[in-house]
């Protein structure tokens, strides 16, 4: 009933909108890739990108592999590519931070 409503589908929408810490399409093509700043941001979004890929990839090996070697290494390997998610998501907030602000002090 909820899903016929398409109340979880609105939901979902909304959570997924507000929880995107990526920036969108419409936002992209107002970048200006010739400047070394907005450059380096496309490129941790870039980053971004290729890192959830293939973590969703090392699930998928955990989920359906048969090989128990196999699977203890896409555990690995999952753990790996969580602590480089993290790391380029920092980045990217600290760049959006940066592009809100320009002018702002910077603490060093």
């Amino acid at each position: 009933m909820w899903i016929r409503s398409g109340f979880l589908q609105k939901v979902f929408k909304e959570t997924v909108s507000v929880a995107e810490p990526h920036s969108t399409r419409e936002e992209e093509t107002l970048l200006d890739p010739a400047d070394p700043q907005e450059a380096a941001y496309l490129a941790l979004h870039a980053e971004r990108a290729a890192l959830e890929e293939e973590l969703t990839r090392q699930q998928q090996h955990q989920r359906f592999g048969s090989d128990e070697q196999e699977i203890a290494l896409a555990r690995a390997t999952e753990s790996s590519l969580l602590k480089d998610l993290d790391r380029v998501l920092t980045l990217i907030r600290a760049a959006e931070v940066r592009r809100q602000q320009p002018i702002a002090r910077r603490w060093q």
